[in-house]
């Protein structure tokens, strides 16, 4: 599985997505684009892919930048996020069978300390991050947390040992 951490332009910016309802696995969540790779592909090729389909965001190979750590879920993916310099922001449109909404992010609303929290099911901690009112989890938040210490301060940080809710584990 890979996902796409697409960096736009002139204010830096995260593209993220909510869920589509209707979806098998993790309906409703925030979630970066992205999704399962095709036997062929690599997590680059994936993350291009998924990212087209369900954004309109035609980036190209030569607009990877890199790979982040890989983040094994518990409902039982491996994800790879590859960073993507997508340009000028445009228009996008969403695939509304997998995708309710997109939204553009500034960087800088994501530079503050992540909540750690305790749950009964893990001795690992959760991460999660303050997001339009609510919260993203990990492994969400775990990518976008070390993208944003590496893009905004310089700073590799590992993030593959942070729990889950219970809620994502299916």
């Amino acid at each position: 599985m890979a996902v796409c951490v697409l960096l736009r332009q002139d204010v830096p910016c995260l593209l993220i997505t909510r869920r589509a309802a209707g979806l098998r696995n993790h309906s409703g969540q925030w979630a970066l684009p992205g999704g399962s790779r095709e036997p062929s592909e690599s997590a680059a090729e994936a993350a291009l892919r998924e990212l087209r389909e369900e954004t309109g965001v035609a980036a190209e190979a030569g607009d990877v930048l890199g790979t982040l750590d890989d983040y094994a879920t518990r409902s039982g993916f491996i994800i790879t996020p590859v960073v993507v310099w997508g340009g000028p922001v445009g228009t996008l449109v969403r695939q509304s069978s997998e995708v309710a909404r997109i939204h553009v992010i500034p960087l800088a609303d994501f530079d503050h300390p992540p909540q750690l929290l305790r749950i009964p099911e893990s001795p690992a901690l959760v991460l999660r991050l303050a997001l339009l009112g609510g919260h993203v989890y990990a492994p969400t938040a775990a990518v976008i947390h070390q993208f944003c210490q590496l893009a905004l301060h310089g700073l590799v940080t590992r993030v593959a040992h942070f729990e889950q809710p219970v809620f994502a584990w299916r």
